[in-house]
C-alpha cells in the first residue's frame, strides 16, 4: 500500500514559477513509476509528466522546457518543478504511482495551481 499527498499548489503570475511536491509513504515506492496528471475545469485529466523508477522522464508536449520532473528515492518524493507558468496551466494537479508488474495504483488527493494576474 501507498499513499499519497501533494503540496505546493497556489496561485501564481503568469511567468511564474512553482514546485510540486508528492510525499508518498509505503513500502517498496522505489520500484514504482510516478506520473503527475492534472485536471482543468470542464477538461478531461492529462498526464502531464511522468518518471519511472530507473529515472526516465517524459513530458507532454505543452510543457516541455518549462516543466521538471524529479525524484528522491533516499526521502520518497517526487517534484514537479513548473516555471514559465500560463493560464492555462491552471488545473488541479494530482500525483500518480503504479507499478503493473504489482498490480498497484495510487492516487493522491491533488493541489490546486492557479495561474492569473
Amino acid at each position: 500500500q501507498v499513499q499519497l499527498v501533494e503540496s505546493g499548489g497556489g496561485l501564481v503570475q503568469p511567468g511564474g514559477s512553482l514546485r510540486l511536491s508528492c510525499a508518498a509513504s509505503g513500502k517498496y515506492f522505489t520500484l514504482y513509476d510516478v506520473n503527475w496528471h492534472r485536471q482543468a475545469p470542464g477538461k478531461q485529466r492529462e498526464l502531464v509528466a511522468q518518471i519511472t523508477s530507473g529515472g526516465g522522464t517524459d513530458y507532454r508536449d505543452s510543457v516541455k522546457g518549462r516543466f521538471s520532473i524529479l525524484r528522491d528515492n533516499a526521502k520518497n518524493m517526487v517534484y514537479l518543478q513548473m516555471a514559465s507558468l500560463l493560464p492555462e496551466d491552471t488545473a488541479v494537479y494530482y500525483c500518480n504511482a503504479h507499478n503493473w508488474r504489482l498490480g498497484n495504483e495510487y492516487w493522491g488527493p491533488g493541489t490546486q495551481v492557479t495561474v492569473s494576474s
